[in-house]
């Protein structure tokens, strides 16, 4: 005697999430010889956007130049100055790539406030130990 089991549909109601406003936040721009990453994060490091000239269009050598460094910086602070309300950013740089300066100036000139600029650059001090020296 198997037993019924009698099953309910319960239907799952949609709650109204709030807007979230973020005002200041966090750009980190990562410029490598290759490519340039743009992460725009809130005070407390959560992401709220990213972007690279790949996600822009660029494919391929023109990734690496500093005009598709500046369209990826304009479209993720157009698009997180959308859906955020983001007014202004503190900057930090790392890498050596052409796109650092040109990313900086893409945020500027999107409409986002640059309130401090900052170098992460990493720079060894003393670096790796040399190889042994050969006999002569």
């Amino acid at each position: 005697m198997a037993a019924t089991k009698k099953t309910k549909k319960t239907e799952k109601t949609k709650t109204k999430s709030k807007k979230r406003t973020v005002t200041t936040g966090v750009a980190t721009i990562q410029s490598t010889f290759n490519n340039t990453i743009i992460s725009l994060t809130d005070t407390e490091g959560n992401v709220l956007g990213q972007g690279s000239p790949a996600r822009v269009g660029y494919k391929g050598a023109r990734r690496s130049t500093a005009f598709a460094a500046t369209k990826a910086a304009v479209e993720v602070a157009e698009r997180v100055m959308k859906k955020y309300g983001l007014k202004e950013v503190k900057v930090f740089v790392k890498g050596p790539g052409s796109g650092r300066n040109a990313a900086v100036k893409g945020l500027d000139s999107a409409g986002l406030r640059i309130t401090m600029l900052a170098d992460r650059t990493p720079i060894p001090h003393n670096g790796c130990r040399p190889r042994k020296a050969p006999r002569k």
